[in-house]
């Protein structure tokens, strides 16, 4: 295989450029080369280069590519105002499209398709990977160890992951840290300890936990107003863990309101009319996750705190969505209550089994399903999260575009 000389390296303003469209993939390369910054120095582009020809008379170029440009990449992204390599997702149904499983519940009693297409919803960290120019996380089971998988981002989650451990739980939390942390260990048996430590920092986690655990905790008829600091506790140690292994920057998403979903309107449709907020929501399962909120955003500020080197912000997707829920029109939407995909009261008493027996209107709808908001919904959230509009101070302590930058 014929490598560009050094004296090309040091002549061409653009030798980087040239040699991933020649040896990496198209979408790679363009991914590269549109966040690297071309006013790099020569001298040091054609010593990345050069270490990738002689390290590929040892290992497969492809890969010797990688580890070479990951480091380049890293110190680049910095100049463009991006500072993301990649994206790992851990958490439910807001994470995950039923994809990251090997053996999907279909007679759950929540089964419910969710398309992550133009066709139905998507999910809200896609939208958010978008912003950042970096690939859409793909499913954990999917990877097969690719490292090539590992480097463009991973999606941890499952539609019923819960944050507490049980038998009923799919993917728990503390499941898909162990996958993580075994992810980031493969990392540096692969990278190396600099550049996997480069590349880890670089890289964003994305927490979407806790809805599932309140949905199972009321069907039981418990309620436990303990529960909801079980909950974020859990969720701190988690981070911590995830901090301990390299990770500087994350977002931790909290719940929407759930006693507003099809779902629980559904289960609630009997009851008297004290039950239910302003909203028409269910006061009982709202006041429960605003608790967990509350109490998740306390600890995102405890920890900004006391791990200094880390960035950390908390997204209230309680309020953005509360107020679609309070003002639909203003946003665009016709329908608030009853969900676009699913049969019986609200469209809820069964899930989305079928994406045929959808609505002809997704947009005009908040609801995809039992629990899930539509690709519109989404839309205006992950603007919130990113640039503070039209929600504001939807993440704190600051938005994720800050954040990355």
């Amino acid at each position: 295989m014929h490598f560009p000389s050094n004296s090309y390296l040091n002549t061409n303003p653009y030798p980087i450029v040239d040699f991933l469209k020649k040896y990496m993939s198209i979408t790679r390369s363009c991914r590269i080369i549109k966040k690297l910054d071309l006013g790099f120095d020569h001298m040091t582009l054609g010593v990345a280069m050069e270490l990738i020809r002689r390290a590929a008379l040892f290992k497969s170029l492809f890969f010797t590519a990688y580890v070479t440009l990951i480091g380049l990449l890293g110190l680049s992204l910095a100049a463009q105002g991006s500072s993301i390599t990649a994206m790992y997702l851990l958490g439910d149904s807001s994470v995950d499209c039923g994809l990251n499983a090997l053996f999907y519940p279909l007679l759950h009693r929540n089964f419910s398709i969710i398309p992550c297409d133009s066709d139905g919803t998507t999910l809200l960290p896609h939208l958010l990977a978008e912003e950042m120019g970096v690939p859409h996380s793909q499913p954990w089971y999917n990877q097969n160890g690719s490292i090539e998988a590992i480097l463009n981002g991973l999606s941890f989650g499952s539609p019923q992951a819960t944050i507490v451990s049980g038998g009923q739980s799919h993917q728990s939390l503390n499941q898909q840290l162990r996958q993580v942390l075994d992810t980031l260990q493969l990392l540096r048996l692969q990278l190396g300890l600099d550049t996997a430590r480069h590349f880890i920092q670089s890289s964003l986690f994305y927490f979407s936990f806790g809805e599932v655990d309140f949905i199972l905790d009321s069907s039981r008829g418990k309620n436990n107003l303990k529960f909801p600091q079980l909950l974020a506790s859990q969720m701190s140690v988690a981070i911590r863990n995830l901090h301990e292994a390299g990770a500087k920057k994350i977002v931790c998403m909290g719940i929407l309101p759930l006693g507003c979903t099809p779902r629980v309107l559904s289960q609630w449709r009997d009851s008297p009319a004290a039950v239910y907020d302003e909203k028409g929501c269910v006061k009982e399962m709202n006041e429960l996750v605003v608790n967990y909120n509350e109490l998740m955003e306390k600890q995102i500020v405890m920890l900004n705190e006391q791990l200094g080197d880390a960035r950390m912000v908390f997204c209230d997707a309680y309020k953005g969505m509360m107020e679609i829920i309070g003002n639909p029109r203003r946003y665009g939407f016709e329908e608030s209550r009853s969900a676009c995909c699913g049969l019986g009261s609200y469209n809820a008493s069964i899930g989305c089994v079928a994406k045929e027996i959808a609505c002809g209107r997704v947009r005009r709808h908040v609801w995809w399903d039992l629990y899930n908001p539509t690709g519109a919904v989404n839309s205006l959230l992950a603007n919130s999260a990113w640039r503070d509009q039209p929600f504001s101070s939807f993440c704190r302590p600051s938005t994720i575009g800050d954040l990355v930058k």
